[in-house]
């Protein structure tokens, strides 16, 4: 680890905005949260308060700042797309950040999974590794590439919009845009729908039970708590899931060969109910999967908190109001 003082990262969720105070030898010293609103006006106040309460903590004089953001961000900090916050487009982030903080501070802005895919790479489950893809499980399907143990963006900074490719053109409607997305099937969105079908066919007993008997109710992590529980249906539930997930980590191996996957978000908290059908159902799919050398499928290590910490190194690792190619 690197820097003279301690950074902030802040990552902004499908349902919140999350902030650490990163301190050089990677460890954190503070967080804070707040809800992640719909609009861009309340998006860049809320990231803009998240960043001024942490920063009541810093002594430094000029503060680095990197901020995750979900969907399309270009070189110059601009929000241009993000189908899981509608109505948030072309917004100019970091020049609306940098000039609504009440400090003196440089600010990154990056994808908010690259910034993880980093963060896992420098202190987390990647170490070690020079080509790697992770797919971070939430909301949607997020990604990062890592390519000879750097990050790569693509020509626009784009890359890594993985939950985006079409799995099935007749699939359901996704918020991009398109139809049959994988984030669709494999997503915790993905997941929730599953388990929201079975139980309106009379197939999810223990689903409807732990939401409230309401089968409309049915979200993923009742999907999850009835697999771990052991609960049939539940568990067929997770394994057709496995299999989508499955699917398009297949795909990205065959395109890219990395040498490991790393799975990130809350859904991946699961553990084995979900990892172990993932991982075979993985096998059975990657092209001469029992010829070619194993493509470890690991959970990351960093939990929610990730995509902050990836933020913060790669403020502090930019030193200047652009982010670091």
């Amino acid at each position: 680890m690197s820097g003279s003082g301690p950074t902030i990262g802040v990552d902004i969720g499908g349902t919140k905005c999350l902030g650490v105070v990163l301190d050089p030898a990677g460890d954190v010293l503070r967080e804070y949260r707040l809800p992640t609103p719909r609009t861009g006006d309340a998006l860049v106040s809320t990231v803009a308060a998240v960043v001024s309460e942490l920063s009541a903590h810093i002594p430094d004089t000029q503060i680095r700042v990197g901020v995750g953001a979900p969907g399309l961000v270009d070189a110059d900090g601009v929000l241009r797309f993000t189908p899981n916050l509608p109505g948030v487009v072309d917004l100019p982030l970091r020049s609306l950040l940098q000039a609504g903080l009440p400090i003196n501070a440089r600010v990154v802005i990056d994808n908010d999974a690259t910034c993880a895919t980093w963060a896992e790479s420098v202190m987390g489950a990647a170490v070690g590794a020079s080509e790697v893809v992770m797919a971070t499980i939430g909301t949607g399907i997020g990604g990062g590439l890592i390519s000879e143990g750097r990050l790569r963006r693509g020509h626009h900074g784009f890359a890594g919009e993985i939950g985006h490719m079409v799995v099935d053109p007749q699939g359901p409607r996704c918020p991009c845009g398109q139809q049959g997305c994988w984030e669709r099937y494999a997503s915790g969105s993905g997941l929730g729908w599953m388990g929201r079908e079975a139980a309106q066919a009379g197939a999810g007993n223990r689903l409807v039970q732990l939401a409230g008997g309401d089968p409309e109710a049915v979200r993923g992590e009742h999907v999850t708590v009835a697999a771990a529980e052991g609960d049939a249906q539940a568990k067929e539930v997770m394994g057709r899931f496995a299999w989508w997930l499955a699917l398009g980590l297949a795909n990205l191996a065959n395109a890219l060969d990395p040498e490991l996957i790393v799975l990130g978000g809350g859904i991946v908290e699961s553990g084995p109910v979900l990892l172990q059908p993932a991982r075979a159902a993985f096998e059975l799919l990657l092209e001469g999967g029992h010829h070619r050398p194993p493509v470890p499928l690991v959970a990351a290590q960093l939990g929610e908190r990730a995509g902050a910490i990836g933020a913060a190194l790669l403020a502090r690792e930019a030193g200047q109001a652009t982010r670091p190619r």
